[in-house]
């Protein structure tokens, strides 16, 4: 994978942060990720995603809402 520019374009930012471009003008639009417009082009610091994507994940570990089906019908038996 090539080494992500210190600002992205929606396309770049939506392809680093592994969703799509709808979903991230959506988090832009409820300010739920930091951004920026350029003109009329919205742009992404590479470190401050960086930065939001440490906060979202509780320190770097994943939280799990619920058990995968697979674990939950285990604990059953």
């Amino acid at each position: 994978m090539s080494e992500s520019p210190e600002v992205m374009n929606i396309r770049q930012a939506s392809s680093y942060l592994g969703v799509s471009p709808d979903t991230l003008y959506k988090y832009v639009s409820e300010d739920k990720i930091p951004a920026f417009k350029l003109g009329n082009r919205w742009k992404f610091k590479k470190a401050l995603l960086d930065r939001w994507m440490e906060s979202k994940s509780s320190g770097g570990e994943v939280v799990m809402k619920k058990k995968p089906r697979a674990l939950r019908t285990a604990a059953m038996r």
